[in-house]
């Protein structure tokens, strides 16, 4: 399968069981290097299922799923993250007896590199406390001390620390202080300047606004919509349609 090499995720009919329940309905979707694709819906669309579809963190799916020229489609969640997969699950799943610093070895990988032999964005503690100084400041605190959108950012950062060409993140902006939601659509366009590849669940349509480039609407397990943010945020429409907003 010959893919255009700024093409780093792509999923192709993509079905999802949890259990004996269908969640996804082939889904088709694809992120290429330096893209934040946004994917919309109301509650229960099938957003987070998509994401852990993706991973390789459901019952039972069907499809394919390719990433950096990996077949992934068969792969357990392991095999996708050290590919460079990355993923930021909605309950953060912090270690809470571990600090800040050994939370964030826990995510530690090797450095990667880009098909073109460049190198790929290389992660630090160092350089993560420059993205999110709140954890500069507090790096052995543990992890179960530390306010809600304080975990967020420390999950999204360990998740950094393995170096990932691409994140998938789940509903960044869900249940967290305004001035951290600011934070973390400044974070998302700092990794997509460096070409990292952003696939993320979202409600929230500013948000969205604000850090996407083109959005994908589910509802009940497919996807209905596809459009730039630009052309989703203008059509009332749809908006209306999709998203009841």
């Amino acid at each position: 399968m010959s893919m255009n090499p700024d093409v780093l995720l792509q999923a192709s009919g993509l079905c999802a069981w949890y259990g004996a329940a269908q969640i996804l309905f082939d889904v088709d979707l694809q992120v290429r290097k330096g893209e934040v694709v946004a994917l919309m819906g109301r509650n229960g669309a099938g957003k987070s299922t998509t994401l852990k579809a993706l991973i390789g963190m459901v019952e039972k799916r069907r499809g394919s799923v390719h990433f950096m020229g990996h077949d992934l489609s068969r792969s357990e969640p392991h095999v996708a993250a050290r590919r460079g997969l990355g993923f930021v699950p909605e309950d953060r799943r912090v270690f809470t007896d571990l600090t800040v610093l050994e939370n964030l070895d826990v995510g530690r990988q090797p450095p990667r590199r880009w098909p073109d032999g460049s190198a790929a964005p290389q992660w630090t503690p160092e350089r993560l406390f420059q993205l999110f100084p709140n954890l500069g400041e507090m790096p052995d605190r543990p992890g179960g001390r530390m306010s809600g959108g304080e975990q967020q950012m420390l999950t999204v950062a360990r998740s950094l620390m393995g170096n990932p060409y691409l994140l998938l993140l789940d509903e960044p902006s869900e249940g967290v202080a305004p001035l951290i939601v600011e934070q973390m659509a400044r974070t998302i366009l700092e990794l997509k300047a460096q070409g990292i590849g952003i696939l993320l669940s979202e409600q929230n349509l500013p948000f969205a606004e604000v850090v996407a480039d083109r959005a994908y609407v589910l509802e009940k397990g497919q996807i209905v919509h596809a459009a730039s943010m630009a052309e989703l945020a203008s059509d009332k429409a749809a908006r209306q349609q999709y998203l009841g907003v």
